[in-house]
């Protein structure tokens, strides 16, 4: 099964700029899924990781590996439009090559454990064959309506205004 752009914008809440996977080449509900994202020079990280020679932040490959893991867990949540899947936890994160402009990140995430509110996957991103990085992840699906705190919770002193006055 393979999923498009606009079955991807289905599953994942983000956009751009923060939606990082392209397409999806292969799905195994609750199992497997494979994606695809196509690094090109015009990513805004680019202009400044680094000027002169543009690398893709390791934190954004594991956020592609995160969001691949949350369109399986995703698929499996039936009310899917009032959910998120939060990121709770990186282990083991490895970063064994750069991914530069040009690049086509193959990202694999395999479940190694998946309840209705929290998993767990192991991630893995390649460039022509070759690792570039690896994780195991952590997720909990969470409301997407963030509840008002009760006022109790809120400071009871008050922030003072800005003057633009020296003190």
């Amino acid at each position: 099964m393979t999923f498009d752009i606009q079955e991807i914008l289905g599953f994942l809440p983000h956009r751009y700029p923060f939606l990082l996977i392209d397409r999806v080449v292969e799905f195994e509900p609750s199992r497997r899924l494979v994606a695809i994202k196509n690094v090109t020079i015009n990513e805004p990280f680019f202009q400044g990781h680094f000027p002169g020679y543009p690398i893709m932040p390791g934190v954004l490959v594991v956020e592609a590996m995160a969001q691949a893991g949350g369109i399986i867990i995703m698929s499996e949540t039936p009310d899917r439009d009032k959910k998120l899947v939060v990121f709770t936890g990186i282990e083991r994160a490895k970063f064994r090559r750069p991914v530069t402009p040009g690049d086509q990140l193959r990202i694999e995430v395999d479940v190694l454990a998946f309840r209705s509110r929290a998993g767990k996957i192991e991630g893995r991103a390649y460039v022509d064959g070759k690792l570039a990085c690896e994780a195991t992840l952590t997720c909990q699906v969470v409301p997407r309506v963030r509840e008002a705190r009760p006022a109790a919770e809120h400071s009871a002193e008050p922030v003072p205004a800005a003057t633009g006055q020296a003190e």
